[in-house]
């Protein structure tokens, strides 16, 4: 049985990093949700700033310009009210990224293996590092090279399709919980 948080106060943002597919967004939703706190998608925030897609931004500006924006955006939003935040799937892999989530928030993994990644993004055109000749491959070698970075989180869930949205929250929660730095308790 999972103790609600809204009885408590939260000391630091969530932030959900992990690779495209790994249900970031979807799953952080429901934890705001059953924890009654704001939720802030990265990619979202950085659409907003620039009036432009993700793949807009990639294709007019590149990868290094998105990679400065992602920053500027996460860095204002760790230093906002306490909320979950979903990065972009490449967010983490920047150390300037992974240490103001260290300083100001708690890391959460939600580690998807490449099959399952694939069957959640591979119908999805809005994935601009995917936009190659054989994308389950670039795939994989991202997902390869990244890991390390990954593994770095405070915190590691593994997402796989045979859990709902819901018990996938419910296992972020009774991780964050289990820690004693998050929560205020009366």
């Amino acid at each position: 049985m999972i103790i609600p948080l809204t009885m408590f106060e939260l000391r630091k943002t969530i932030a959900l990093v992990g690779m495209m597919g790994s249900g970031k967004s979807a799953i952080g939703k429901v934890v705001s949700s059953i924890l009654d706190i704001p939720f802030r998608d990265a990619d979202v925030e950085i659409e907003r700033a620039a009036k432009l897609s993700i793949p807009e931004i990639f294709e007019r500006h590149g990868e290094n310009f998105f990679r400065d924006k992602e920053y500027q955006v996460i860095k204002r939003l760790l230093q906002g009210k306490n909320c979950v935040l979903a990065t972009g799937g490449g967010a983490f892999i920047s150390k300037e990224i992974r240490t103001s989530i260290k300083e100001q928030g708690v890391s959460v993994w939600l580690n998807a293996d490449v099959e399952t990644l694939w069957k959640r993004v591979k119908h999805k055109r809005s994935r601009p590092l995917l936009q190659t000749e054989n994308p389950r491959e670039t795939l994989a070698k991202i997902y390869t090279d990244r890991i390390k970075f990954y593994s770095l989180a405070d915190i590691i869930i593994d997402s796989h399709d045979k859990s709902s949205l819901e018990e996938m929250a419910k296992l972020v929660i009774k991780s964050l919980l289990d820690r004693n730095d998050l929560i205020e308790r009366p």
